[in-house]
């Protein structure tokens, strides 16, 4: 239950259309609901912006059907299972059928389209699945990026190409693994945010992804974000939290325009 929601269902009571019980009963969810396994956490959209996310390694089939929903009981964010297996899906699934599967991630509930710019970067094919994971995380949340695929830096002229995209974009996610190497060129070339994803595709000495991370870390691009190795996830996140800022920011604004009124 997001902020909205909770404006609405304020509103809704004052007006009658919505009985204080049922309100009540609605806000009796706040801040979580305790499954005995799972304490799901329908306060995190109030405080972050952002819902809660069921995540799908170690929990059972019917553990992640149980926690989606329970997350679809109250109205308002996008739901999404995340690295889910083939059962875990399948389960949730059938207990929750207005879902929709993409390759390892559910989502239900997709939010509606918003207007911001992402550019997506993956510098090869091998990447691709890590920014297929931070594609449908953003595309759940209403975002639709576009995708720049096999821009890595062995063939330099390939992102050179998509100069204006990077240039017009709001915020930009570059997914790389060997040497890392396409974040700090993607962060010459655009003022927008970056997020950079090292993958753990590489050879040896790319040790799974640590000498990506490294490197982006060390970036000589100045101001490049770095989350986690095959974060896709974790870099979608990183970019909704820095719209819901700007968002903050100019509602704030907006208001205090208005009291000078």
């Amino acid at each position: 239950m997001d902020e909205a929601i909770v404006r609405q269902l304020m509103a809704n009571v004052r007006d009658g259309t919505v009985t204080a019980d049922d309100a009540v009963r609605q806000l009796r969810r706040l801040p979580f609901a305790d499954l005995g396994f799972a304490r799901v956490d329908h306060h995190r959209s109030l405080r972050q912006g952002l819902a809660e996310v069921v995540y799908g390694p170690g929990k059972t089939p019917d553990q992640c059907a149980a926690i989606v929903g329970e997350l679809l009981e109250q109205p308002g964010s996008p739901v999404l299972l995340t690295r889910a297996s083939d059962d875990q899906a399948a389960t949730s699934l059938s207990l929750n059928p207005e879902g929709k599967r993409y390759d390892a991630t559910v989502v239900w509930r997709p939010a509606p389209p918003r207007p911001e710019r992402v550019v997506l970067a993956a510098a090869g094919t091998a990447d691709l699945p890590v920014a297929d994971e931070c594609g449908v995380v953003l595309a759940a949340h209403g975002l639709a990026p576009h995708r720049l695929n096999d821009v890595g830096v062995a063939g330099l002229h390939r992102i050179l190409g998509d100069v204006e995209a990077l240039a017009s974009a709001d915020a930009v996610v570059v997914v790389a693994g060997m040497e890392g190497a396409l974040a700090s060129v993607v962060g010459g070339l655009t003022a927008a945010p970056v997020v950079a994803v090292p993958t753990s595709a590489g050879y040896g000495s790319s040790l799974e992804g640590l000498t990506a991370l490294l490197a982006m870390l060390s970036s000589c691009a100045a101001g490049v974000t770095v989350v986690g190795v095959d974060n896709g996830f974790g870099a979608a996140c990183a970019v909704l939290r820095l719209f819901k800022s700007r968002e903050r920011a100019a509602s704030e604004a907006e208001m205090s325009g208005a009291s000078d009124v």
